[in-house]
This record gives C-alpha cells, sequence and structure tokens, in this order.
C-alpha cells in the first residue's frame, strides 16, 4: 500500500489488511494448510500438492513471505519454508478482536 493510501490508519489496521490481502487466495490457504499439517515444507513438496506451476506456487509463498506469515530457510538448493508463530499468532488475536467486537445487537439491516 502506498503512504497516501495508508495515512489516517492505525499501523495494526495497516498490518492486518496485509494479512487479510495475503490470505486473500485459495492457493495460499491450501499452502498454509498443508504447512500445518507437515510443520515445515520444502517447495518442491508444496508444487506436488497443488495443481499449479512451480513459477505460480512462488509467487504465492513470496506474497505470504512478505507478509511475514511464513519465514524460509535456504537448504542447499531448495528452500524450507514453515509458518512464522510469532505472527500467526498476531495475526490470530487481531482477526479474533476483529469478529469478536461484532454484536447482533449492533445491528442495523
Amino acid at each position: 500500500m502506498g503512504l497516501t493510501k495508508t495515512a489516517g490508519f492505525s499501523k495494526a489496521e495497516i498490518e492486518l489488511a496485509e494479512i487479510a490481502r495475503a490470505l486473500a487466495h485459495p492457493a495460499r490457504i491450501a499452502i498454509l494448510k498443508h504447512l500445518i499439517d507437515r510443520k515445515s515444507c520444502i517447495c518442491g513438496d508444496i508444487v506436488d500438492e497443488l495443481p499449479l506451476s512451480q513459477s505460480t506456487v512462488s509467487q504465492h509463498l513470496k506474497e505470504l513471505k512478505e507478509a511475514g506469515i511464513i519465514k524460509g530457510t535456504i537448504s542447499g538448493t531448495s528452500i524450507c519454508y514453515c509458518i512464522d508463530e510469532k505472527v500467526w499468532q498476531k495475526a490470530g488475536k487481531a482477526l479474533t478482536q476483529l469478529f469478536e467486537s461484532y454484536s447482533i445487537e449492533n445491528t442495523c439491516c
């Protein structure tokens, strides 16, 4: 997001929006589910699990990594990806707070 588009929003709102943007594709959700099931994963394993090309999977991994949701370590010619626990917990808490802040009594429609 550009500076002008985020001016006037809190740091927490911007961070949550970046997480939400990274989660906004079914391939990224599938990648996260795979990483959660396996605890860690090599990129090639992820490609084998999805109906996408290597380059497309790499782009989705890049988006998740830029948002901080996953982290990767280089292991020879491969990169081993896993969930970034700190960001995962922070994002979960922020999403939970957002959803729990709504009450049926607040509805006007």
